[in-house]
């Protein structure tokens, strides 16, 4: 057998058990918060830039609305953030903040910065790990 072919050879299997690692590490820093991985980062991006709309949180986050839109229910229904419709173009929907999201911030990004700390990742490596995931996907994004 080629020795490309082995399991614990492949980039995509190295990058799936590590994503598992990953999703293992925030469900147990985000459960207590009611929240899962994908909501954490409608948090992320709104914290960024709050009062945005649907169309353009999903670009952000990387979700389609399919998915994206009964995540934000919950949401919605459990005080983290809240949904308008647009006056002047009802076809736009803008997500932001209830309060809830706003005073947890801190909280919730303490939880991880110490969870990160933890993994001992020193800030060069997260950086150039920040890097070389960035490169890897533009070129991914090419084909």
């Amino acid at each position: 057998m080629d020795d490309f072919l082995k399991i614990d050879k492949q980039l995509c299997f190295a990058i799936y058990k590590t994503a598992g690692e990953f999703n293992k590490l925030y469900t147990s820093i985000l459960q207590p918060f009611g929240l899962t991985y994908p909501q954490y980062l409608v948090l992320l991006a709104l914290w960024e830039k709050d009062h945005v709309t649907m169309k353009a949180l999903g670009e952000k986050i990387n979700l389609g609305t399919g998915t994206l839109t009964p995540m934000i229910a919950r949401m919605e229904k459990n005080g983290w953030v809240q949904k308008q419709r647009s006056t002047e173009d009802e076809r736009k929907v803008y997500i932001s903040l209830q309060q809830k999201g706003v005073d947890e911030k801190e909280h919730i990004t303490q939880k991880v910065s110490e969870a990160i700390r933890t993994c001992n990742i020193k800030q060069e490596e997260y950086e150039r790990l920040m890097q070389q995931l960035a490169t890897l996907q533009a070129k991914l994004t090419k084909l």
